[in-house]
């Protein structure tokens, strides 16, 4: 077993430089900071994209927005035939909802009595409304919990729904934090330097993201002020396609090195797949050898000491 532990450790050097290397990244660069600029180009993302990306449906529509209040919101569609015999003729009609949630008793639920009546007509709803319109039920102790279809809600038409709220995915998520968590923190962000903070604040974060991708030495023509009046402009101007958005960088090149560095710091390969197996014939190998001196070794020696205790006995 000593003969096999000094075989592996003698083997093993670039196992040390592996942790050397992760060790020194750790320093140059720590996972604190690293979060800072995840999470800057998390809450900058939809900004970002290339120009043909703003037509893509899965990534900005009105299910994606996640703040403020009444969002966020779920689809139904609705079929509408043109001829009831043929089939072939129709149309879909999408119609969003806000997502509610209400906790009632257990019995109050099953009986729905004046008080739950109550609230439900405050919401302006009725039972048999209600029942049509939930998406879950959850029992919570003596309480359930329904979510629900609430009021209607119109995305399309809302002055503040513009195509940079409409899109809910991370750059490059945050360890030991739940997504979902991070998606909302994101939108809430987003929404603050679109509507709530003044021009300078959203400057300011292009000027932080200018100095990110330099920082990380990433080709950029990226000018925070132009895009900074861009991104305002398409904020006010909905209708219109953001083929002149002027946030050219090198977007591969980005995202290979956040993958890198997660990988660095996550998923170390100190023991790459493509050198495993050579390694374990290695370490066997040399053991084996080793092994086998020492046996040689061990047997010469007791020799001599066996024919000198024979010695001993014929006098």
């Amino acid at each position: 077993m000593i003969l096999l532990l000094v075989s592996f450790s003698s083997l093993t050097f670039f196992i040390s430089y592996s942790l050397g290397i992760n060790a020194k990244l750790r320093t140059e660069l720590p996972e604190k900071d690293l979060n800072k600029d995840k999470t800057l180009l998390n809450v900058l993302q939809p900004f970002l994209y290339n120009y043909t990306s703003y037509s893509s449906e899965k990534l900005f529509n009105p299910e994606n927005i996640l703040y403020p209040k009444p969002y966020p919101v779920i689809e139904q569609r609705d079929t509408l035939y043109y001829d009831p015999n043929n089939r072939d003729y129709y149309s879909t009609e999408s119609s969003y909802y806000s997502i509610d949630t209400l906790t009632m008793l257990s019995n109050d639920h099953k009986k729905l009595n004046n008080k739950a009546k109550l609230v439900l007509d405050f919401l302006g709803l009725d039972a048999k409304e209600l029942e049509k319109r939930i998406i879950s039920k959850k029992k919570i102790g003596d309480s359930t919990e329904i979510i629900f279809k609430g009021a209607e809600v119109h995305p399309q038409y809302d002055e503040k729904m513009c195509i940079f709220l409409e899109n809910k995915s991370l750059f490059s998520p945050l360890h030991k934090i739940s997504e979902k968590q991070q998606q909302y923190q994101n939108a809430v962000e987003r929404y603050n330097l679109l509507y709530k903070y003044g021009q300078d604040s959203l400057l300011y974060s292009f000027q932080r993201l200018d100095n990110l991708l330099k920082k990380y030495n990433i080709e950029t023509q990226i000018v925070p002020k132009t895009l900074t009046q861009d991104v305002l402009y398409y904020r006010d101007h909905q209708q219109e396609p953001l083929n002149a958005i002027r946030n050219t960088y090198e977007r591969n090149s980005l995202k290979e090195k956040f993958a890198t560095l997660d990988r660095l710091f996550y998923k170390p390969n100190y023991l790459h797949p493509s050198i495993r197996e050579i390694f374990t014939i290695a370490v066997i190998s040399v053991w084996l050898v080793l092994f086998l001196l020492y046996l040689i070794w061990n047997f010469t020696r007791s020799k001599p000491s066996s024919d000198h205790f024979n010695r001993n006995e014929q006098i």
